[in-house]
């Protein structure tokens, strides 16, 4: 069983109330393969949202209380980012899920990619609060810019 950024499979959850629909990722889902999250929605985020970056860091530093998640009008939105992940790990671990597929240059998802913190569209390498969650716990994490490939 699978994890999937519910995005992937065409859910509007993302922070500009859009999806990222990849005809594959559905197709996991439909056949009871996958089970799709959002973990920014989990922790308690409204869609739309203002776009997030980790701040100082990566989703491990986040979890370790070393850097922060800010939102693009400065709020500290870290608690509901860390919330989320939590949730998410939670349906990861109730159906046995031994792999996610998430979507990257996420805050929460992103599995080699992030956002540099600077709000500039510059990327850093680094992994999203929710994937550095999944790997600590054994899960292993892609993104599906890996599986179109």
């Amino acid at each position: 069983m699978k994890v999937v950024s519910a995005c992937l499979m065409g859910c509007q959850c993302r922070y500009d109330k859009k999806g990222n629909y990849i005809q594959e990722i559905e197709g996991l889902v439909r056949n009871g393969k996958a089970i799709p999250v959002c973990p920014e929605q989990l922790g308690g985020l409204s869609t739309p949202r203002n776009p997030a970056e980790i701040v100082g860091g990566n989703g491990f530093d986040v979890l370790d209380g070393k850097a922060k998640v800010i939102d693009n009008q400065g709020n500290d939105v870290t608690k509901q980012f860390i919330d989320g992940a939590h949730q998410a790990l939670k349906i990861a671990q109730t159906v046995g899920a031994t792999e996610a597929i998430l979507k990257e240059r996420s805050p929460s998802c992103g599995s080699h990619m992030i956002y540099d913190g600077t709000y500039s569209k510059s990327k850093k390498e680094g992994v999203g609060v929710t994937a550095a969650l999944f790997i600590r716990n054994g899960i292993s994490v892609t993104s599906e810019e890996q599986i179109e490939a």
